[in-house]
């Protein structure tokens, strides 16, 4: 249906632009100004049908889009992450990647279409025709964009359709939530984990290099060893995020020459155990200096004092090394009196 089939008194009023006039070809101006085609007038501005249809339509796009976002959140929560599908033609691919990129793809490319289709069929398309102007606004120029702004808002009918209004809200409103989810990604949360290891009460110390377990008899005085808990094996799919946390340096010492009181208590014989880890950054102490009873980092060179409670006594470690209480069971091997009081390695935001 055109505008020249429908009467006159149903058409939209048309906007007064002289700018619009066709203008004639003379010495000072060669070119004619060709002006404006003839407005020709959408079936939505003439039947208010068609601009309900068109309406319902974006509305339904923003709804989609709401139901995608919801779909991403669902997909992240539900799907696991090593999950992997087929998809013609592309083959196997990992199944939660397909789902998310699907399901925001959907979000965001609903939100950009119905404001298109909304641009397109319910707001003004009347053309406008501006001469050029300096770039320093007038006031009236000022004036002019006011009147325009509050020109466009009302030609969006924004204010007139409810339900394109609410619908868009809600789609913008849900859309960002996506973003808030991948936060998640940042890393597992942290808990309680980094304040636990895997020594408890009863565990044997295991030596590293023999994994036999140790007797006093082991550990000779100027000598460095390294333990791990009881049942923690190499081929263990966490291997490597507990040996980070419970891995073990012993070391003994005279129990004349220990300072700290309670590290003498905590010791076995002058036999002592230290966490491995540097509470600067958390590199795996290695070296052992057995005249001094020093041990030391060989990251940033943080020193250690064994035989005065761990302390620092150079470098930038904040703070000592956690000691492990141990015993003797009555078997005779050595074995953990507990966990660590602190948490081991570097200083961390819940420290307290």
């Amino acid at each position: 249906m055109s505008s020249q089939d429908i009467p006159e008194e149903n058409l939209p009023a048309e906007r007064d632009t002289a700018q619009g006039a066709v203008g004639v070809a003379d010495e000072k101006h060669p070119f004619a100004d060709p002006g404006l085609p003839p407005h020709e007038h959408r079936i939505q501005d003439i039947d208010e049908r068609a601009a309900k249809r068109s309406e319902r339509s974006v509305a339904l796009m923003f709804t989609v889009s709401m139901l995608a976002t919801i779909g991403f959140i669902a997909s992240y929560v539900a799907i696991p992450h090593d999950k992997a599908i087929y998809v013609f033609p592309i083959g196997h691919i990992n199944g939660l990647n397909f789902a998310l990129g699907l399901t925001l793809g959907i979000a965001l490319f609903c939100i950009g279409a119905g404001a298109v289709h909304w641009a397109r069929t319910l707001m003004s398309d009347v053309e406008i025709a501006d001469e050029r102007h300096p770039i320093e606004a007038s006031t009236e120029v000022r004036e002019k964009v006011h009147e325009d702004f509050k020109q466009g808002a009302k030609e969006s009918v924004i204010g007139r359709r409810k339900l394109i209004r609410r619908t868009m809200l809600g789609a913008l409103t849900l859309v960002p939530l996506s973003g808030v989810v991948l936060l998640r990604d940042l890393g597992p949360l942290p808990e309680t984990k980094l304040r636990h290891t895997l020594w408890s009460k009863g565990k044997l110390l295991v030596n590293m290099n023999t994994d036999e377990p140790l007797r006093p008899s082991d550990v000779v005085v100027g000598s460095l060893t390294f333990a791990k808990p009881e049942g923690l094996e190499e081929h263990d799919h966490e291997f490597q995020n507990e040996i980070a946390k419970a891995a073990l340096m012993i070391v003994r010492i005279q129990p004349d020459d220990i300072k700290d009181k309670r590290e003498l208590e905590w010791s076995h014989e002058g036999i002592v155990a230290y966490s491995k880890i540097c509470t600067h950054v958390g590199c795996p102490i290695s070296l052992y200096e057995q005249q001094t009873h020093h041990v030391l980092c060989p990251c940033h060179q943080s020193t250690f004092d064994l035989s005065d409670g761990a302390r620092v006594i150079f470098g930038p470690a904040g703070h000592a090394l956690p000691q492990l209480r141990i015993g003797v069971n009555d078997e005779g091997y050595l074995e953990a009196l507990g966990d660590f009081e602190e948490p081991v390695g570097p200083a961390f935001w819940e420290r307290g």
